[in-house]
C-alpha cells in the first residue's frame, strides 16, 4: 500500500498537475511514440507504466498491446489515478494501482517496463531501478525517458527563462532528487544488469503551440514547493509565470522542453 508521506514531486499533483500533464503528453507524443516504435511489436505483451500520472502513455501502451495484452499503470497520486481510470473506461486491458515507487513493491512480472519523468523526482532512483529489474521478465525490455535540465533551451535566453531553470533545479535538489538524471540512465541500467542498452536524445521546441506553454505552466505548478522552500516569494512566481506566458505568445522566440534522454535495454536471461 502507498504511504501517507508527502509526495517527493516538486511539481503539483491532483487536478492542477493533471492539466499540466495533458499539455506535456501532447508535446511528448511524437517522440514517445517513436521510442515505442523502436521497441518492436508490443501486441500481446504485459506492460508496466511506472509513474503513469494521468495514464496518457498507459493508454498508448494498451492500444499497442491489444486485446491479448494488458497494461498496469502505477502512481502515488490517487487523484490522477482516478482521472486516469475514468479516461480509460473504453479500454478493457488497463489496470491502475496506487504505488509509491521505491518504497512499495510492484506486483507482477512484465514483458515491458516503461517510465517517463519519474526517476528525476526520486531521492534514491537506484531503488526504483532495482525494482524495475525485479519485475521485468528475463528477456524483457525496459524503456526510460527522463530529463537533463542542463540542456534547457530558449532563445533568446531571457532573465525569466534563467530564473525558471534555476528555481526548478534548486527545488528538485532541495528534495534530494536530480534534475539532470537523463544522461546517467544508461550507466544505471548497466549497473543493474540490463544489456543491449540503446540511447537517443530528443528535445521538443517550437515558436508556437503547446511546447512553449510547458515552462509557464511548470512555474505555476512548482510555485508551492519553491515558495515553501524559501527560494522565491509567491509574488515573484506569479510575475515569472506571466513573463513566460508572454514569451510563449511571441512567435519570434524559441522555447520548449529540457533535453530528454531516451534509453532502452533488455534484461538478460531469456
Amino acid at each position: 500500500m502507498a504511504t501517507s508521506e508527502p509526495s517527493p514531486y516538486v511539481i503539483s499533483g491532483g487536478l492542477a498537475g493533471r492539466e499540466r500533464l495533458r499539455v506535456l503528453a501532447r508535446v511528448m507524443a511524437p517522440t514517445t511514440s517513436a521510442l515505442l516504435d523502436r521497441l518492436g511489436e508490443l501486441t500481446g505483451l504485459r506492460c508496466l507504466d511506472a509513474g503513469c500520472g494521468g495514464g496518457d502513455v498507459t493508454r498508448e501502451l494498451a492500444r499497442r498491446a491489444g486485446a491479448d495484452g494488458d497494461v498496469v499503470g502505477v502512481d502515488l497520486d490517487e487523484t490522477k489515478l482516478r482521472l486516469a481510470h475514468e479516461e480509460s473506461a473504453s479500454l478493457s486491458n488497463i489496470q491502475f494501482r496506487t504505488v509509491r515507487i521505491g518504497e512499495d513493491p510492484i506486483d507482477g512480472v512484465f514483458d515491458l517496463v516503461y517510465s517517463r519523468f519519474l526517476l528525476t523526482h526520486l531521492p534514491d532512483p537506484l531503488i526504483a531501478m532495482k525494482e524495475f529489474h525485479r519485475v521485468a521478465r528475463p528477456g524483457g525490455v525496459i524503456a526510460l525517458e527522463d530529463i537533463d535540465f542542463s540542456g534547457y533551451l530558449a532563445h533568446p535566453f531571457s532573465a525569466a527563462h534563467r530564473r525558471f531553470a534555476d528555481l526548478y533545479c534548486a527545488a528538485v535538489r532541495r528534495r534530494g532528487a536530480d534534475p539532470d538524471i537523463g544522461p546517467k540512465l544508461p550507466v544505471m541500467l548497466r549497473r543493474h544488469g540490463f544489456t543491449d542498452i540503446q540511447v537517443s536524445i530528443v528535445q521538443p521546441v517550437g515558436l508556437t503551440g503547446d511546447v512553449k506553454l510547458i515552462s509557464p505552466i511548470t512555474v505555476e505548478n512548482i510555485a508551492e514547493a519553491v515558495v515553501g522552500a524559501g527560494l522565491a516569494t509567491k509574488e515573484e512566481m506569479i510575475s515569472l509565470a506571466q513573463e513566460l506566458y508572454a514569451d510563449a505568445a511571441d512567435p519570434s522566440t524559441l522555447a520548449g522542453m529540457p533535453r530528454v534522454v531516451q534509453t532502452w535495454a533488455r534484461k538478460g536471461g531469456a
